[in-house]
């Protein structure tokens, strides 16, 4: 259910679509060795783009903050979500068109980038509803827009993300507030942001590349988009994703490779053995033992990752229940 590669993945593909938030960075600090591993996979040919379904903050602050962090990366390598989303506006309105904007500063100029007029009054001649992730964005706002959807408006969400990843725990994400809006309007958005293909498709129009590997914290925007896309994906265990929604992910959320960290860019990857007794790999062997994972041996934490993986999602296949984790504790 993993895949292998006989050569860094650094090597083996020539572009990472990188998400942010739980990946790069948490909150406002860099994720330990973060900067140093990308900036060793793009001295060695590798191209970054810096993916991220948080609309909030426009390409160029994003970018200075990677620059901040110590990543070596251009404004140009960044591709949001709200370019994601003003792009599908432009294509189906007219140049100059009012948009209701519920959303921050990267939604707002996006749109205006594609020619759009952004608005926060509520006039006759508004065309559409964007809406995306802002810290500060008003409840009037909110409501407006929400009024303005439940009117029959295209409306255009730049991500359903239920949470997001912060320095302090996980929180409330743009999803939460998309869903406020669609059960009051009784309708469901376009969707610009991961796993849905606008944000995909936007960052190879953007920043190239052809055999690109999506790199994110989150089964279900960034590894499912990869699944979506056909692409290989690589999991990291720095953000949202833990032991437990590791064993429950479907086989529509399920990564090419799984890793601690992106110190996996400069390694080659192995599969695990599969058996009747479970999965082995690098002195670890995961069982399922009276629909309870067991894991045995020693060796790296990246191995017992992989082989816990593989053995409770055949366990998950076969039963159609996640395997209990109760009894094991992730190596630190």
């Amino acid at each position: 259910m993993l895949g292998s590669t006989h050569q860094p993945l650094s090597s083996a593909y020539d572009v990472a679509v990188l998400d942010l938030d739980g990946v790069v960075y948490l909150g406002g600090k860099a994720v330990s060795g973060a900067p140093e591993a990308l900036n060793a996979a793009q001295s060695g040919g590798m191209q970054l783009a810096f993916v991220t379904n948080n609309a909030s903050r426009p390409p160029a602050t994003v970018g200075a903050h990677l620059r901040e962090l110590g990543v070596e990366a251009k404004d140009g390598d960044v591709v949001t979500s709200a370019q994601a989303a003003a792009r599908l506006l432009a294509d189906q309105l007219d140049p100059g068109s009012k948009v209701f904007l519920v959303g921050g500063e990267g939604l707002e100029l996006a749109l205006r980038e594609r020619d759009l007029v952004p608005v926060t009054e509520v006039s006759d001649d508004v065309a559409a509803v964007a809406q995306g992730y802002g810290p500060d964005l008003p409840w009037k706002q909110i409501m407006q827009g929400a009024t303005l959807v439940r009117s029959g408006l295209p409306w255009v969400a730049s991500n359903t993300d239920m949470t997001i990843p912060t320095s302090t725990g996980v929180s409330p994400g743009n999803g939460a507030v998309v869903r406020l809006v669609a059960e009051f309007a009784e309708r469901e958005p376009q969707v610009a942001g991961k796993p849905m293909s606008p944000l995909f498709e936007e960052t190879l129009t953007r920043v190239g590349g052809e055999h690109p590997l999506v790199i994110g914290d989150r089964l279900d925007t960034d590894i499912e988009g990869a699944v979506t896309m056909g692409w290989d994906s690589l999991l990291v265990l720095t953000g949202v994703t833990g032991l437990e929604e590791l064993v429950r992910a479907r086989p529509e959320e399920r990564p090419t490779y799984v890793a601690p960290d992106l110190a996996a860019l400069a390694e080659t990857q192995h599969a695990p053995e599969v058996n009747d007794d479970g999965a082995s790999l690098g002195g670890w062997t995961a069982t399922v033992d009276k629909d309870d994972l067991v894991v045995t041996g020693e060796g790296s934490e990246a191995d017992w990752w992989r082989v816990v993986a593989v053995a409770a999602w055949a366990h998950l296949d076969a039963s159609g229940q996640p395997v209990g984790t109760e009894s094991v504790e992730p190596p630190r």
